[in-house]
């Protein structure tokens, strides 16, 4: 029997997610090497934080994601979603860095790689809250 249920197209779908993902993880790349690079230009950083704790952490956030996604691909999607949220609101913490001095007191690049993490993060969350769905199925 035909469901009388008519189904709007979805505009953000499953294929958005590999895209907002590797944008994410290119822009936050680009925001931990810009880090780390110029760790003691960055204000209220701390100066004892060596490059190499940054790309860790950088690694770290992002094995996670991406194991999140491969979960998700294999049918697990709660667990794989939330790896995946939980990737995409570190990216958010980027933010941070204006908790520590004002956007005015960052470099045009400092700026620039923080709020190209940030729109890529959100992105991400944007492509799984409109897939929402998906994660019941």
């Amino acid at each position: 029997m035909r469901s009388s249920r008519r189904t709007t197209p979805a505009l953000i779908t499953a294929r958005h997610l590999p895209l907002a993902l590797v944008a994410y993880v290119g822009a936050s790349l680009l925001h931990h090497m810009h880090n780390a690079q110029f760790l003691d230009r960055y204000p209220g950083m701390p100066a004892w934080l060596p490059p190499a704790a940054i790309y860790g952490a950088w690694v770290i956030a992002t094995s996670l994601g991406l194991v999140g996604y491969f979960l998700w691909r294999r049918g697990q999607r709660l667990l794989g979603f939330g790896l995946l949220a939980a990737y995409a609101v570190y990216g958010l913490d980027s933010l941070a860095h204006y908790w520590l001095a004002p956007l005015s007191a960052h470099s045009l690049g400092m700026n620039v790689t923080i709020w190209l993490e940030v729109a890529a993060a959100t992105a991400l969350l944007a492509v799984m809250f409109s897939m929402g769905r998906a994660v019941r199925d």
